[in-house]
């Protein structure tokens, strides 16, 4: 009786354990984006601010921001897609949480916010 009753047991671990399945996120935002913009008077002292996302298919990532090419900024995001929209919020940040759509240019794939500002650009 104790082989019978070992032997359901491994049967229902494992078929217990095939149906813990994780669904693949093939979500389009998932990548590399970046904003680059310079602040400052004259070119000699323009302050150069890179802003990148790394976004990953766990709905988390990492985000950087460099100033005149050094890292200043390093901490990781969370996001969410809802409809058309992508929430980003910076736990841990004193930032907001950024609001974008997705959309296609010409030439590349842009982040805008409800202003139609850009966030951030496809690398």
């Amino acid at each position: 009786m104790k082989k019978v009753f070992s032997f359901l047991a491994i049967i229902g671990i494992l078929l217990g354990s095939n149906c813990t399945r994780i669904t693949e996120n093939n979500d389009p935002v998932i990548g590399i984006w970046s904003h680059i913009s310079a602040e400052g008077g004259t070119t000699q002292k323009q302050t150069t601010i890179k802003q990148e996302w790394i976004f990953n298919d766990a709905y988390l990532g990492r985000y950087h921001t460099y100033q005149n090419n050094e890292l200043d900024i390093i901490s990781d995001f969370k996001w969410v897609h809802k409809d058309s929209v992508y929430t980003i919020s910076y736990p841990g940040l004193e930032k907001e949480e950024d609001v974008v759509i997705m959309t296609q240019s010409e030439n590349e794939t842009i982040l805008t916010n409800e202003n139609g500002d850009i966030l951030a650009i496809r690398e």
